[in-house]
């Protein structure tokens, strides 16, 4: 009778030790990092709280879109302006699933799908970042490596809504980047 208490109890703490190392990595993932969603969940996250939206097209075998996950996207500041300020999608332009986006279904299209070719008007480049105003309105893709001080230009000109009032060229001209470039989470 004793040994099975004590097998019991070892399984009981080796449980809950598995919990908590499951809980601290899969926090991890999401507290440090950019929370990206599916197009799906954006679509109902949209519904409660309307947020602009950014979409990193990529694919496997792209070299500068893994250069962009590990420089810019593990950036401090990057993730936390990102997070507050956006539903960030990570989107596989190869990827053979159906997505359903606004009552619409998209598959493929040649190689790609075809929500991929439509929020990047057909122009297949990798990696493009997608910014789009609430409700996934005025979709504006952006072919190529972002480094960290384009990306903070681009994403306060968008999430400031300052894309509605003054063209991006005076924009940029004006702009002071704060965020540096070595900082990272």
């Amino acid at each position: 009778m004793k040994s099975w208490k004590t097998i019991l109890l070892v399984a009981i703490g080796l449980l809950g030790m598995g919990g908590y190392l499951f809980a601290k990595r899969d926090k991890s993932n999401h507290s440090e990092g950019i929370h990206w969603v599916t197009v799906e969940q954006a679509n109902e996250l949209m519904k409660k709280h309307p947020k602009k939206v950014y979409v990193d097209i990529y694919t496997d075998w792209c070299g500068w879109c893994k250069v962009m996950d590990k420089k810019t996207f593990s950036h401090a500041e990057v993730i936390k302006y990102m997070n507050a300020n956006y539903y960030c999608i990570h989107m596989n332009a190869e990827n053979t699933d159906e997505i359903i986006h606004q009552g619409k279904t998209y598959g493929v299209e040649g190689k790609n799908n075809a929500l991929a070719v439509t929020w990047m008007q057909g122009k297949m480049s990798y990696p493009t970042s997608v910014f789009m105003d609430e409700n996934f309105e005025n979709p504006q893709p952006v072919p190529g490596y972002l480094e960290v001080n384009m990306m903070e230009s681009i994403v306060k000109y968008i999430a400031e809504n300052k894309h509605k009032t003054t063209p991006f060229d005076q924009w940029q001209n004006e702009f002071k980047p704060t965020w540096s470039k070595e900082e990272s989470k």
